[in-house]
């Protein structure tokens, strides 16, 4: 279940994005979750009955307040589970779809895998499920808590907020053989597209979404090759402006240390990820390669010299997209409610 794309061309002249105050109706307290009949926003998704904006107003009218108050709680005292967030439901979503697959924990599912081994915020996603079964025990899927927490954090950031439909079903299975197909730090644009477009996602998504590295850290690990005889050289990658990588050398010289993803408003949910590209300061391969190819390096321009806002504005639009990525809904029987996201109802543990 995807949602329209949105085409590329709308970038390059006029960028085109609904009002992020539109769905302000479906926060906490604002007048009920999801508005009006009326409400414009609706018509962007084109989604059956079975995913719904108040999907939850009877059922569990918590539902959004509970998440929120939890996201606002952990991240007061640890603000880095912020885009510990947001990186937990882009593996969720880029694996198997967004149907928290990721959250199972047992021998040999995603979570498992060595390239999940980084991966933060399981339990604040247990703690709003644990509060959620005392309000409202049996209704709310560990996938519609993931989605709602990821745009909570972004907010939280100072990000984008957008509208989220409810009504997603749990994965009974995980399996590490997966997460291969999320997105690696070295990949070229060309297999980037690939994956995208096989989550129903075009060119455009693609350099919105990895505009979320305007925040968090990466594991020194993920780049020491571009750092240390990059292709046998002796050096670090020429791509990368030679006083950062020179930074980047001094700050990396141990695989466990990280270092920002923006070097310049690392706390900032701002365009600065895209100038830094153009100035040769992007940390990862996938970064930096979004300048050189000609199908993202307009996009990467743009975004750089506009205004913060219209990134903002795009951001909450493919956002919207990816987090209904394959999702599970009542209809599919392979999908559950775990009682605990950790664990499928139906494993014997």
């Amino acid at each position: 279940m995807k949602l329209a794309v949105v085409s590329v061309v709308v970038i390059l002249g006029v960028l085109v994005a609904w009002p992020v105050s539109a769905g302000r109706k479906d926060l906490p307290g604002a007048g009920g979750y999801g508005g009006d009949d009326d409400d414009d926003t609706k018509s962007l998704f084109p989604l059956d009955n079975l995913l719904s904006l108040n999907y939850y107003d009877r059922i569990c009218p918590d539902f959004e307040k509970i998440v929120v108050t939890k996201v606002r709680e952990w991240t007061k005292s640890d603000s880095s589970l912020g885009p510990a967030l947001l990186r937990l439901i882009f593996h969720d979503c880029g694996v198997t779809g967004c149907d928290a697959s990721v959250l199972l924990d047992y021998e040999g599912t995603e979570r498992r895998s060595p390239a999940s081994k980084t991966l933060r915020g399981f339990e604040l996603i247990d703690d709003i499920k644990s509060e959620m079964e005392k309000s409202c025990p049996g209704k709310v899927s560990c996938a519609d808590i993931l989605t709602s927490a990821s745009r909570a954090a972004t907010v939280q950031l100072g990000g984008p907020y957008w509208p989220n439909v409810y009504g997603r079903r749990d994965s009974k299975h995980s399996y590490a053989r997966d997460v291969e197909k999320v997105p690696s730090g070295r990949r070229d644009v060309t297999a980037l597209l690939e994956t995208f477009q096989s989550y129903g996602l075009n060119v455009l998504d693609l350099v919105v979404l990895s505009g979320a590295h305007t925040i968090g850290k990466a594991s020194c690990g993920t780049i020491q090759s571009r750092l240390y005889n990059y292709n046998a050289t002796s050096g670090s990658d020429p791509s990368i402006d030679t006083k950062y990588a020179d930074y980047l050398q001094r700050r990396c010289r141990w695989a466990s240390e990280t270092v920002d993803l923006d070097a310049v408003t690392p706390a900032v949910f701002d365009n600065q990820y895209y100038i830094n590209l153009q100035k040769h300061m992007g940390v990862l391969s996938t970064d930096q390669e979004l300048v050189k190819d000609p199908r993202t390096a307009p996009l990467v321009k743009t975004f750089a010299e506009q205004s913060p806002q219209i990134f903002r504005q795009q951001f909450a639009v493919s956002m919207a997209k990816l987090v209904n990525v394959g999702v599970l809904t009542g209809e599919d029987r392979v999908g559950e409610i775990r009682k605990v996201c950790s664990k499928s109802n139906s494993r014997a543990y």
